[in-house]
């Protein structure tokens, strides 16, 4: 994708003139692999290495100036005046030859900071994500609710845009994604890609998701389902026959079923377990791990939507999900504790790691030793 282009989506610069003190630390980021550079008043320049905060280098303490220069640097005429009134602001852009960028500008203490997270201006095949092969087999259902889930950093936008890219290369559809704010620019192969930026190009999640049924589209991916109405019209996509591909913050896939009965009304929950029933396809809950021999690693609990777990989601028995995802091996299914003990197994990361990061810790302890 050339320059100019990616300006073109994102409405504002390619991001930091190659000389200034923010595009030497985003260069410097991306040849240590790693994943986020955060600018704080009165603190030097921080990266995350392998999920850990370390110092970018031997760099002095930035100033409350310093950050707003730097943020105001990034910033449209029209951003600045947004950031002015909300104290806060997420966006997207491109350094040409490095890296594409995601921002998030917020004040603290009455000062400026700032994070950036690397965004890979290649997308990764869904193969090379270490995620099992039931995952490209979901990207080819004709309709459903596909639901990637984690806490912030596990990978869950490079998933979900390894999904589409693997549709865009297969089947001739129109995809519309709908993201706060745009990460993965895609271009269309087979099939036609439109990427739609909440403020730049839609003033909400919401208004793109009542407006996106007039738009033909064969598959449809939600940056976030972060409200009622978006969980709402994202049931109701997957039930007219759309494939519908969102995320959530839930940190295991029955909670992710909890999460979304919950949202709503109790007069409608009894509805909503039935509608859900019907149209969810799949959860994917993931998180990144720290390698025993440096990088990182992705650990997956995936749930596959067989009779036999639609039945539970229906009948509102949702606390039996574990043991139907422990005993759905063969579906394709794995709780995050058979991902972990696989990954000790294979001595890539430590017991400890896995201990840690388990849900149930006495039962990885029965998974390591066997």
């Amino acid at each position: 994708m050339t320059s100019s282009a990616a300006a073109a989506i994102d409405g504002r610069s390619d991001g930091p003139h190659p000389d200034l003190p923010l595009s030497r630390l985003l260069r410097l980021m991306v040849e240590r692999h790693g994943s986020d550079l955060h600018l704080s008043s009165g603190m030097a320049p921080l990266i995350r290495l392998a999920g850990r905060l370390v110092p970018a280098g031997d760099f002095p303490k930035v100033t409350a100036d310093e950050t707003r220069a730097m943020a105001m640097g990034l910033l449209s005429a029209e951003q600045r005046e947004r950031f002015e009134q909300d104290q806060d602001i997420d966006f997207s852009f491109l350094v040409p030859g490095l890296a594409r960028f995601r921002c998030c500008v917020y004040t603290q203490r009455g000062a400026v900071s700032i994070a950036l997270r690397v965004v890979p201006v290649t997308i990764p095949p869904v193969d090379s994500l270490g995620l099992p092969p039931i995952i490209p087999r979901l990207a080819q259902r004709p309709q459903g609710l596909v639901l990637v889930t984690g806490p912030t950093g596990s990978g869950k936008s490079t998933t979900l845009a390894a999904m589409i890219d693997l549709i865009n290369a297969t089947s001739a559809k129109h995809i519309v994604t709908i993201e706060d704010p745009i990460e993965f620019v895609h271009e269309g192969k087979m099939s036609l890609i439109d990427q739609r930026e909440i403020s730049s190009d839609t003033p909400s999640f919401g208004r793109a998701l009542r407006s996106v049924f007039r738009q033909d589209p064969d598959v449809v991916l939600i940056g976030e389902m972060r409200d009622l109405e978006t969980i709402s019209t994202a049931l109701t996509l997957a039930e007219t026959g759309h494939l519908t591909l969102a995320t959530l913050h839930t940190n295991s896939c029955a909670q992710t079923i909890h999460r979304i009965i919950d949202s709503f009304p109790a007069s409608q929950q009894d509805q909503i377990r039935a509608q859900l029933s019907l149209v969810l396809e799949a959860v994917i809950t993931q998180t990144l791990l720290p390698l025993i021999q440096g990088g990182r690693i992705l650990a997956a609990e995936i749930m596959i939507a067989t009779p036999a777990v639609r039945n539970l989601i229906r009948d509102g028995r949702v606390h039996q999900i574990y043991a139907a995802i422990q005993a759905g091996q063969t579906y394709g299914m794995r709780t995050m504790n058979q991902s972990l003990g696989e990954l000790v197994a294979k001595k890539l990361i430590s017991k400890e790691v896995a201990l840690a990061r388990s849900p149930m810790p006495e039962e990885i302890l029965k998974l390591i030793k066997d």
